[in-house]
């Protein structure tokens, strides 16, 4: 038994995830199975005729008037393929490739794009084998799909190409040979809907918000710890506070931060006669910008769900017997969507450096010393560690500016609107990493500085977290490389090792 089955419309967020990184199996169920039949016959119906139709008679793009005979078409449908391969650059991750291979296969079994189940039993065989096809970084617009990088992945579907099978890099036919798999014979229309597809797109959005979802819960235990190492209060976390801006994400973030708060004694020691009036903004707006984030998480996750029940192809085969030009491929919704996550993320990466250089700064950060070193001047501490941090949110302000609103036309003007998805998703992914990365300097900071204050004791949430930590990164004496460190901290804020730490003590973060 498959760990997934893919029906007409029954993937999931988690399902992708499972299968891109995880190495879950797939198999075509029995509804996606009939529904590809069906399609497949209309296409087959019109290829035997002489009726001009998209994709099945005549030619792609600016060619579309361009007649076919049947002699010739499955001919259009290998040239298709070949010619589309152009990408180029840097590979695309194994695990973004494989979500793409997943994510067609999941458009392809609806039904209305006129493939055959063969086309979807080869992906999935290609998949649960291992093999990867080899997709290259620059080639898709995020309109008439994700053109480039799709073409090379079903260039290994025909068994041509180069596969990365086990670390190893072979020939697209040798793997499939090795692996059982039967190269597939394209029949009329079949290599258009294999590249027809935002499935890069998806993915790699998919994948993002998996991780984030991570992140943003994490984000909150840290940027409490720092609030606490900084002798700052809980009280602009109170629920009845929040409650008077009833934003879902900010009353999330403000729960959180108050769970990880409750019972510190160092945030006890100056809840009375303290001079200031309140603390500055990146530690008492912290929930309403992580709260942001929050809320910007769960509508970009809405659309990805949409688009987890689209049929994306173009013409579409309808259930009627017609065959319909549209624009379905085309990436706007998912686009947006990647712009409008990268921005907020790059928000909460960006509060938390504001954090961060205030619990290096001795003229702010009541009593710590300078760089969070007991030795400065001879040791710089955390000094260069926040470098790298303010380096990484100066990249994410870069990034945060949109690329779908930036079309560029092709195809002699007759794709004259393109989303630039692709490019919107690639970014988001490093975003995503660098807030990642950003939020492990300021933990292993607020560790550092709650233990510079005894004999006050944290709370028991942070207790919990900083000896997580301290299992595996000591406490910074003299200087040392902080780089290894660094990576270590980062894999514990990806992992969900940090959140977990938390709920141990608290109970569930939201």
């Amino acid at each position: 038994m498959s760990d997934v089955i893919l029906e007409s419309d029954s993937l999931t967020q988690a399902d992708v995830v499972r299968v891109a990184r995880d190495g879950a199996t797939v198999s075509l169920g029995d509804d996606g199975r009939l529904a590809m039949d069906a399609s497949a016959a209309v296409v087959d119906a019109y290829a035997a005729s002489e009726t001009p139709v998209y994709g099945v008679s005549t030619g792609f793009g600016a060619l579309a008037a361009t007649f076919i005979p049947a002699t010739r078409r499955e001919e259009l449908q290998l040239s298709l393929i070949r010619s589309h391969a152009a990408g180029m650059g840097p590979r695309v991750e194994e695990e973004v490739v494989r979500a793409m291979m997943l994510l067609r296969a999941r458009s392809l079994a609806m039904g209305y794009s006129g493939a055959r189940p063969e086309i979807v039993d080869a992906y999935l065989g290609m998949l649960d084998a291992g093999i990867t096809p080899v997709v290259h970084e620059y080639g898709s617009l995020g309109a008439s799909g994700d053109l480039a990088p799709l073409a090379h992945i079903a260039l290994a579907l025909i068994g041509e190409g180069t596969v990365t099978v086990s670390g190893t890099d072979k020939p697209a036919g040798d793997a499939l040979r090795e692996a059982n798999v039967e190269p597939v014979v394209l029949r009329a229309k079949e290599g258009l809907a294999l590249i027809n597809g935002t499935d890069g797109i998806l993915g790699m959005l998919i994948l993002a918000l998996h991780d984030l979802e991570v992140i943003l819960a994490t984000a909150d235990v840290i940027a409490a710890m720092t609030v606490e190492s900084l002798l700052g209060t809980d009280q602009a976390f109170r629920a009845e506070l929040v409650a008077l801006r009833p934003q879902p994400g900010q009353q999330v973030a403000a729960a959180n931060m108050t769970l990880v708060l409750a019972g510190s004694e160092i945030v006890g020691s100056h809840r009375h006669d303290d001079v200031r009036v309140q603390d500055a903004y990146s530690l008492r707006c912290t929930p309403q910008v992580h709260g942001a984030a929050r809320d910007t998480w769960t509508y970009v996750s809405q659309i990805a769900e949409n688009e987890l029940r689209s049929a994306i192809d173009n013409p579409m085969v309808l259930p009627d017997g017609t065959v319909a030009s549209c624009g379905n491929f085309h990436g706007a919704p998912v686009a947006l969507g990647c712009d409008f996550l990268a921005i907020a993320v790059a928000e909460v990466g960006s509060i938390a450096e504001r954090r961060l250089d205030r619990m290096l700064d001795p003229a702010r950060s009541h009593g710590l010393p300078a760089f969070l070193t007991e030795d400065p001047g001879v040791s710089s501490g955390y000094m260069i560690a926040h470098y790298t941090a303010v380096s990484m949110a100066a990249e994410n302000r870069r990034l945060a500016a949109p690329a779908s609103v930036d079309s560029m036309p092709t195809s002699a003007m007759q794709e004259d609107h393109v989303s630039m998805g692709w490019g919107a998703a690639r970014k988001l992914r490093t975003v995503v990493d660098n807030v990642a990365r950003i939020l492990a300097v300021e933990l292993l900071a607020a560790c550092q500085a709650l233990e510079l204050r005894d004999p006050l004791t944290p709370g028991p949430v942070t207790t919990g977290v900083l000896g997580l930590v301290r299992q595996h990164i000591d406490h910074l004496g003299s200087d040392r490389t902080l780089a290894p460190e660094l990576e270590v901290a980062t894999k514990l804020v990806r992992s969900g090792a940090i959140r977990d730490a938390a709920q141990n003590v608290a109970g569930p973060l939201s």
